[in-house]
């Protein structure tokens, strides 16, 4: 089977980059397994297994699908899409303020994520765990550590330096974060215990994340997916988070602690040492690997070209109204 890939990143992925992370580690196992892919992606990007063409932002994005291609695997959701003749998916990666009625050949990246917009279709995020570097499981720890977009104010960085605050002497290290930040109303986040590292990759990021003792993750929104519980917990890390979004059934009893109160997490926080370290990284290294992502994702290929759709009827959001942010007490 030839597949293409499209999304508007660029790859392969040197800081952050989730859904381009996701995209190649599905693709180069996509091309273990035996198929052929392609990525249409953003200028620049290149790839060693498979072929890679660049976007014209100037063109429409369908009429750069080329003619061999036997199923399409959108990462956004094109415009125009009803006039595509080829059989395609539409991965959506994040949450929606509105309630649009998606494509019906929409694949969520969670159930709780599929639940919300009335869908039962979803694919887990899988990662090529050969791409990170080997954790140490049982040398000592020094400190906890957040992991995300800390801008953006729903993954809540300042509760998670408050929950450590909470305890009597932990430390935490915020990847993906600077303490001033003008760009976002001038915010000034100091404490002794929080050291802020911004948006780093590569071995720096696994370095830190393999002396870590644990993910402090007190996310206010629903969660998607979520790659920092996924990529903690293959390092040993239990993950201390909020009850929102995917984490009650990406985040099990035995690799982490859910509550939406501070005090509640840093009691579970000093307590970290009785989650086994073993069996968080098994966990995320058996299910949440590359190649179960792409064994699904080859069932919903093989539908949309047998011409059956995904969902019985277009995803759309459910009309509940919520807040912004989600309840978070401190």
């Amino acid at each position: 089977m030839h597949i293409l890939i499209v999304s508007k990143g660029s790859i392969p992925v040197t800081l952050y980059g989730g859904t381009e992370r996701v995209i190649w580690s599905l693709g180069k196992e996509l091309n273990n397994l035996g198929h052929k892919i392609t990525f249409l992606v953003k200028k620049g990007s290149h790839c060693n297994f498979g072929n890679v063409i660049h976007i014209n932002d100037e063109v429409d994005i369908l009429s750069q699908i080329p003619n061999n291609i036997d199923v399409v695997h959108f990462n956004f959701p094109p415009k125009n899409i009803e006039t595509l003749k080829k059989p395609y998916v539409i991965t959506k990666h994040g949450n929606a303020n509105d309630t649009p009625e998606l494509d019906a050949n929409t694949i969520f990246v969670s159930q709780n994520h599929a639940k919300r917009f009335n869908s039962t279709s979803f694919v887990y995020n899988g990662l090529d765990w050969s791409e990170y570097s080997k954790p140490t499981l049982k040398a000592p720890k020094d400190y906890f550590h957040f992991l995300g977009k800390a801008a953006w104010r729903v993954k809540n960085v300042t509760g998670a330096i408050n929950t450590i605050k909470k305890t009597k002497n932990e430390k935490i290290k915020i990847l993906g974060g600077v303490r001033f930040n003008v760009n976002m109303g001038i915010r000034f986040t100091f404490s002794p215990r929080a050291s802020f590292y911004g948006m780093i990759g590569g071995q720096q990021k696994f370095d830190i994340l393999n002396e870590s003792k644990g993910l402090v993750f007190p996310v206010k929104w629903h969660e998607p997916f979520g790659l920092a519980i996924t990529e903690s917990l293959y390092y040993g890390c239990p993950v201390f988070g909020t009850p929102y979004g995917s984490l009650p059934e990406i985040v099990t009893k035995e690799v982490g602690f859910l509550s939406n109160n501070a005090s509640d997490l840093a009691s579970s926080i000093e307590n970290y040492s009785n989650f086994s370290r073993k069996k968080c990284h098994e966990y995320a290294q058996d299910v949440f690997n590359a190649k179960v992502m792409a064994l699904a994702y080859l069932e919903k290929y093989e539908l949309v070209l047998n011409n059956k759709k995904l969902n019985l009827t277009p995803p759309h959001k459910n009309a509940v109204i919520e807040p912004k942010f989600l309840d978070w007490q401190e």
